[in-house]
């Protein structure tokens, strides 16, 4: 008797719940994002807004550059564990519908991804402008309240493209040896040599809609539908991988 969609939900919330080193990473795109955003605005906040190249909008988000790590270790993670002592045969004896096995998956990732993203960014708009006095900024603020929700968005694609890069490659550690470094580096170095193409990479096209007046090509829901297209194709991927590949 194969188990019903909601059943294989649950089961896959239960799973992410209980494995420590997931729940774990959750939590760090939270705590990760607040703590780096407190230390930064208690410290340089107020200086750096005088800056007249400032932009305080894309300056609140400062923080989810973090927060971006750990929710591309979460995505990572929660697909790696099937990968694990053979729980991937455990996983297809409970559920045979490959199929229905790899959406609960990663609908259960997305929307806890979702969920975490959209505290985070809002929070972490909100907390640090209590440190910016006369410099605070609100959500009424032009492209504050577009920044913040898209925030999420943009946590919520990093994470399921790093799921599906994880059901492509079966190896949390090769996914996050290849993203990590390729954010905090590659992206940049490419963005220097080849110009105007870096704009469609996804992270730089997706961080589009934290600016309050976007520069280049791309607007704030076309970066992050670059973003989502990258993040689609990764799913695919890995939706192939899972469905051709043996257990």
């Amino acid at each position: 008797m194969t188990m019903s969609a909601t059943a294989v939900l649950h089961s896959e919330w239960i799973k992410i719940k209980s494995v420590r080193s997931v729940s774990g990473s959750l939590i760090a795109v939270f705590a990760a994002t607040l703590a780096i955003t407190v230390l930064t605005f208690a410290t340089v906040g107020q200086a750096e807004a005088d800056n007249a190249d400032t932009e305080l909008v894309f300056g609140a988000f400062y923080a989810l550059n973090f927060g971006q790590i750990a929710a591309i270790s979460f995505g990572a993670t929660a697909l790696s564990s099937e990968f694990l002592n053979g729980a991937m045969r455990i996983s297809l004896s409970a559920v045979p519908r490959r199929g229905l096995f790899y959406a609960a998956k990663m609908s259960v990732v997305g929307g806890l991804a979702l969920a975490v993203g959209m505290i985070t960014s809002f929070t972490t708009f909100l907390v640090g402008q209590m440190f910016m006095g006369d410099y605070a900024i609100g959500l009424g603020e032009p492209g504050a309240l577009r920044a913040a929700f898209g925030g999420g968005v943009y946590l919520t694609l990093m994470a399921l493209f790093a799921a599906g890069l994880t059901a492509l490659l079966r190896s949390a550690v090769a996914v996050l040896s290849l993203l990590i470094p390729f954010i905090l580096i590659v992206s940049f170095v490419v963005g220097d040599i080849a110009g105007g193409v870096a704009q469609y990479l996804p992270d730089r096209a997706g961080q589009v809609v934290l600016h309050q007046n976007p520069e280049g090509n791309l607007g704030p829901w076309t970066g992050l539908a670059v973003t989502a297209a990258w993040a689609g194709a990764a799913l695919l991927a890995g939706w192939w991988a899972v469905r051709k590949r043996d257990a």
